[in-house]
């Protein structure tokens, strides 16, 4: 939530009963029924544009998460590699351009791999003087750079489509070039499920923007199979039309991937985990009032800080509450890695890390 404006009076008069009656059992009923759409275009968003946090079974280990997301990269790279090197087999035997547009980008896809694994490695490094903060924000650069190649792709594939509605060369093979499509398909689908499994268990926008463009390649390689079954049909340039569609159809696509990596850059933050760690705050004893709650994604990890109001208490007993307030943050948000809770009691503060 915003941070509160600081010149208001400490001295409010509360006539809560600061027994909080809350029993602290936490096992709070945190739904969170956020506002997504339902039906089909919740079907939609969920398979292209789906959340990057799932706080019920996230990774609480920094490294752990590291290796998880590590581990995802290995297995969906040589999967895609296997999956690519069978359809360019085709594209050579049949000639089809929507094929080796998708083949294309399926090799774009399985090469973005490599950075995203670069940059979780560099995100297990300690913090040093010269980056206080840790190497966590490389995996938003190579974000960045899974955009700028997916895009890339997109260039490539609609190039390659034009040239053939241009100057249109015959497809041989077309049952290949089906099944090539489904494998394609199968191969994408299988590493999308796995990248964004992963990547909203660790927490990474990055991981998770890696798997949509998986599956974004699944369902062009699908399209791939209508093109070549408009050929067979004796429509034969449905095959670049489907080469420029796909190439169409990425862009779209990309714009929500952007707009998920460029608003972690800016350090903006899920609401509802805002809203999660002030109801922490906000049940532990000794607590009045949360005053500012700040948090922010760095790599796959969650920093943040709070100023909460508590009364005039002896100094031992308000650093109690600091780290109760802690250690109920991280609690309700097990992604959290660093966290600096302060207290103001009227006019004075401390603080606590």
């Amino acid at each position: 939530m915003p941070a509160h404006p600081q010149g208001h009076d400490h001295d409010h008069d509360h006539d809560h009963d600061h027994d909080h009656d809350h029993h602290h059992d936490h096992d709070h009923d945190h739904d969170h029924d956020h506002d997504h759409p339902g039906g089909f275009r919740g079907f939609v968003r969920e398979l292209f544009l789906p959340h990057t946090h799932d706080a019920a079974d996230a990774v609480d280990d920094a490294l752990e998460a590291s290796a998880q997301g590590i581990r995802a990269l290995k297995v969906s790279l040589w999967l895609l590699l296997t999956t690519t090197a069978l359809q360019f087999v085709v594209v050579i035997i049949s000639g089809s351009v929507a094929l080796l547009a998708d083949t294309v980008h399926n090799f774009s896809d399985a090469l973005t791999a490599v950075p995203l694994w670069v940059a979780f490695a560099l995100g297990r490094r300690a913090a040093t003087h010269r980056y206080p903060y840790g190497y966590g924000r490389a995996e938003d650069l190579a974000g960045l750079f899974i955009v700028a190649v997916v895009a890339l792709s997109a260039v490539v594939a609609a190039w390659q489509s034009i040239g053939r509605l241009v100057d249109p060369q015959p497809i041989e093979h077309l049952g290949w070039v089906i099944v090539a499509g489904l494998i394609g398909f199968a191969g994408n689908e299988a590493v999308a499920i796995y990248r964004i499994r992963v990547g909203r268990r660790i927490g990474s926008a990055a991981l998770v923007a890696d798997g949509v463009h998986a599956r974004t390649d699944g369902f062009t390689s699908l399209a791939v199979v209508l093109g070549a079954l408009g050929v067979m049909a004796g429509f034969p340039l449905a095959d670049p039309i489907v080469g420029i569609v796909i190439s169409a159809a990425i862009v779209v696509l990309l714009w929500g991937t952007m707009r998920s990596i460029g608003r972690r850059l800016l350090d903006a933050i899920e609401p509802e985990l805002v809203e999660r760690a002030e109801h922490a705050l906000g049940h532990v004893d000794g607590v009045l009032a949360v005053e500012e709650l700040r948090l922010r994604w760095v790599g796959h990890r969650l920093q943040g800080d709070a100023l909460v109001k508590t009364a005039d208490l002896p100094l031992g007993e308000v650093e109690r509450i600091l780290e109760e307030g802690e250690a109920q943050v991280r609690a309700h948000l097990r992604t959290v890695e660093v966290m600096h809770v302060r207290a103001t009691t009227g006019g004075s503060s401390s603080g606590s890390h």
